[in-house]
This record gives structure tokens, sequence and C-alpha cells, in this order.
């Protein structure tokens, strides 16, 4: 076997390879010893066939086997030999018009990982900002609950239906004259001007009575998520069982056990919690951002370009996505596409920032367990089909590559959490709209320093913000809404939302996994 560097600039390498036909050959030979006296054929006793004709029956088999042993192993050996730390997988091409009896041509393409002086941990400073949860906040908490989960009573029969009424409801959808599935209903709750059924459904509902009968003409959206009813007409025969109206809803102890709780105390509680919760995770987003930026700020090496291809994919693939759900797509992609090298500039940052972070965490001895590993694989083979579960973790324990992916944004976090003990911190209290705007505003500062690959000066799209954020950050650099009690179960509205031919399609959500990010 002899092996060649034929490339060596920056951080990408090459190397020619050539396997000798007799190399090969001698494998092929000690491959037909191994198995010879496994192989039967007619006419000869077990263990006594001729090596010539165990290489007539498997010698194609064989070659082909020994060729890609040797391939990996001629890989294995220039890594090991020449002490090379690939950034990616490398690119390994056997030459053309290879032949059984020739001697076998490769060439190897890699990038090598960057040396990495390992950053002083020393000189960290950070300011905290944190958010006192106020009595008036969770009032208004508990108010937006209140809101959200509405008490209707029995309207008097001879009530005309108007928005915001409640109507209970039976209904038998055509298309066509048939009936079709999901489109039939019984007790299903309706309030006229919510918007939960397909345009036009509720308009038509408008003014009638309990007992009344009607049948409504409508058309489905050309984008409706059943595909073989997107766009056609429609009759529904609705049979209004009853109207209601908006009862009052008094904050008290008995509005907090329909909730499961002991009683308005608890509630209070609850929501404090919850909303403490959501600012500590703005703080600790601004926090990371601060910490980030102090790193950037510091180091300005070479990093693969093979990784910022795959990172800026990443980016791309997340903006694209959001485009499509957007209002005004080609708007959008008009815009990402003015500000492609500003993308590729995030790209290029968050390289360079995880290189920073594995050598911290290297350095220090940051560790993710088997346990933590364990636990990771599991909750991401949650998101396949249970069938599909076994072999997704299979994939992942066979695939170091996959496993490396799925480790990274907790290994990062840790490094960020080491980071954050070490560092000296400083507390301020703000309010939680103060703490929202130092945190745009270091974005808008980091849009202002493309010198240092930072993120790009215009955020005007809402898809940007989302996807132009670090997948180890997205945990952090969400702005959530606030989170709500248990909702109060409505058997009739329930049936309802289960009827996927009447109402709109749900509002797709942008991929949870590996948001595009800033980092």
């Amino acid at each position: 076997m002899q092996i060649k560097e034929t490339a060596n600039e920056g951080l990408k390498r090459a190397y020619a390879i050539t396997i000798k036909a007799k190399e090969i050959d001698e494998r092929v030979d000690s491959e037909i010893k191994k198995i010879a006296p496994q192989v039967k054929m007619p006419g000869f006793r077990p263990g006594k066939v001729p090596a010539n004709l165990v290489r007539k029956m498997h010698g194609e088999q064989l070659h082909a086997q020994a060729v890609n042993d040797m391939i990996r192993e001629s890989v294995d050996k220039t890594m090991a030999d020449n002490k090379l730390k690939p950034a990616m997988q490398p690119k390994v091409e056997l030459g053309e018009g290879y032949e059984e009896g020739k001697d076998a041509s490769l060439t190897i393409e890699l990038e090598v990982l960057p040396e990495v002086e390992t950053p002083s941990t020393d000189d960290i400073k950070i300011e905290r900002l944190t958010v006192p949860v106020s009595d008036e906040e969770v009032m208004d908490a508990i108010g937006k609950l209140a809101e959200n989960n509405k008490s209707y009573k029995d309207a008097a029969k001879s009530k005309k239906a108007a928005e915001g009424d409640q109507l209970i409801i039976d209904f038998v959808g055509r298309v066509d004259g048939e009936e079709f599935e999901g489109g039939k209903a019984e007790d299903a709750a309706l309030v006229l001007g919510s918007g939960m059924f397909i345009p036009g459904f509720e308009d038509q509902l408008t003014g009638v009575k309990t007992g009344d009968s009607k049948t409504i003409e409508v058309t489905f959206p050309e984008d409706y998520q059943a595909t073989h009813l997107a766009g056609k007409k429609a009759e529904f025969d609705v049979t209004v069982k009853q109207v209601k109206v908006e009862g009052d809803t008094k904050i008290d102890d008995d509005f907090a056990k329909n909730f499961g709780l002991d009683g308005l105390d608890k509630l209070k509680e609850l929501l404090r919690g919850q909303l403490e919760q959501e600012t500590a995770g703005l703080t600790r987003t601004q926090m990371k951002r601060s910490l980030l930026d102090q790193l950037a700020a510091g180091h300005d090496f070479a990093v693969p370009q093979g990784m910022v291809d795959a990172e800026f994919d990443q980016i791309w693939t997340q903006l694209q996505q959001e485009a499509a759900r957007s209002e005004n797509p080609e708007e959008m992609l008009k815009e990402m596409d003015a500000e492609k090298d500003d993308y590729r500039n995030i790209a290029e940052r968050r390289v360079r920032l995880g290189l920073l972070l594995s050598e911290i965490g290297q350095a220090n001895n940051v560790q993710v367990t088997s346990q933590e590993m364990s636990m990771l694989i599991q909750q991401a083979a949650q998101q396949y089909r249970p069938e599909d579960r076994e072999r997704f973790i299979q994939y992942v324990q066979q695939e170091p590559m996959a496993a490396a992916q799925l480790r990274a944004p907790l290994y990062e976090d840790k490094v960020v959490d080491f980071l954050f003990d070490k560092a000296e911190i400083t507390d301020r209290e703000v309010t939680r709209e103060e703490l929202e705007a130092a945190i745009e505003a270091e974005e808008s500062e980091d849009a202002k320093k493309p010198a240092k690959k930072k993120a790009p000066a215009k955020k005007k799209a809402p898809a940007k913000k989302a996807a132009a954020k670090k997948s180890d950050d997205k945990k952090d650099e969400k702005k959530p809404a606030a989170k709500k009690a248990p909702a109060k179960k409505a058997a009739p509205k329930k049936a309802a939302e289960k009827k996927p031919a009447a109402k709109k399609p749900a509002a797709k959500k942008a991929p949870a996994k590996k948001a595009a990010a800033k980092k």
C-alpha cells in the first residue's frame, strides 16, 4: 500500500493511495482459505473442495469484500499515520475503470479540525438581568386564563345567535351528495366568530335559534389539510341543539377547582412558578448571548468550510420552511436571498463557537454521561412511530456521527453551565420588557459587526428571528407565551375538534429539531 499526500493547504488535505493488485489477491486467497472448510459441493467431501473451485464460486464476492476492507483500512492508516482529526467524514473515491487484477487507486479528500488554543476562563464577566414576578402579573395571567376558559349558559329559545355566542350543534357534511369521513359530529361546540371551522361555516349560522335546522354551503380552502376535499364545494345539514351565551366568570376558589386545584391560592402559586420559569429562560438567553459574544470577540481562526456548509444548509432549510408558512412566501424568499451572505456568516460563527466550546469542555473534563446519552436517545426516539423507534435507537448506537449530533446540544449546554460557574456574575433587577429589549439590542449590536461574523443587520421578518437562532440556544432564546394551567375539559368542544373536515387546518409548527440559530 502506497500513500502520498497531494494537497496540504490551510485545513484541506488530500491523499493518493495505491493498493497493489498483489496485496488484494493475497487478501482474497486468505479469505478463501478461511471459508474453504465450510464450503459444500457435490462430489467433494466437506472441507475438501479445491481452492480454485471455491474461488470460482465465491471469488467475485470475496474480491469485492477484500477491496472494501482494504479501502477502509487504508483510510484509517492515513488518518493515524498523519495524526489527522477529520472535521467531517472524508471523501473517498476509487479510481474509474478499476477491475479485478489491477492496482486500486484511491483519492482521499478531507478537512481537518483547526488547532484551537484553549480559551481562558478566568476573566469572564456577565451581568445577569433578573425579573421579579409581581402580584399584578399573576392576576393578569389568571385573567387571561379566565378569558380562555369562558363558561356559557343556555339562552332563551327565542335568542338569535350572534358573534360570541356558543352553539351546540349536530352536523352532517356531503360532497357531491356523498357523506365524507370527518364530516359528521354530534354535540359539537362552536363559538361564532372563533374561526374554528372553515370559512363561511360560522357566518351562515348567525341568527339561528335553538331547535333550528339549516343547510349551509361552503367551499373547502385550496390548501386544506385533507387533500381529497381541498377546493371542493360541500353542503352541511346542521341542527342547532342549543344557543348559549357567555356567563359571568368569577375568579375564586371554585374557578381554581375547575382545573383540579385546591383553591385560588394554589392557582396563583402555580402561575407564579410558570412566569418565573419563563423569565429565568429569558435571563439564561441574555447571559448565554453575553458569554458567547465574549468568546467570539476574542477568537478568529479558520474553520472547516465543510462544517460551515452543513451549518448553513440547516439555517437555509429552516428559513425556507418558515417562508413557506408565511403570509408572503415570495417576498420573504427574496429578502432571504438578499441576505444570504449574512446567514453564511452566522453559520461560520456557529461553527467557530462550537469548536471553542468543545475545546473548553475537553480541557476541563466536561462529560455527557452514558445515562444522559441514553435519555437523549430515548427522547429523540419518541419523535418516530412506535414501530420505528427501536430501529432509530440501533442506528444512533451504531453510527458515531449520529450519536455525536444528538449529543452536541447537551454537551455545549453543560460547557456553558461550567463557564457560568467560573464567571464573575453581577445581578441587576429589570422589568420583563427591559430584559427582552436587552436581548434584542444584543442581536442588533451583533448585526452591526459583520467583520466578526455576527448576525445580519436586517431583522424584519419573524421567520428570520425564529430561524437565525442557535440550536443549543433554542430552549433559552425562545420567548414563550405564558404557560396556562390545564384547560377545563369540555366534552362537546372536544367532539368538534376531532372533525378535521369541518375545521380549518391547524397552523403548521416549525420543526422542533435544530432551529438554525445565531450563536
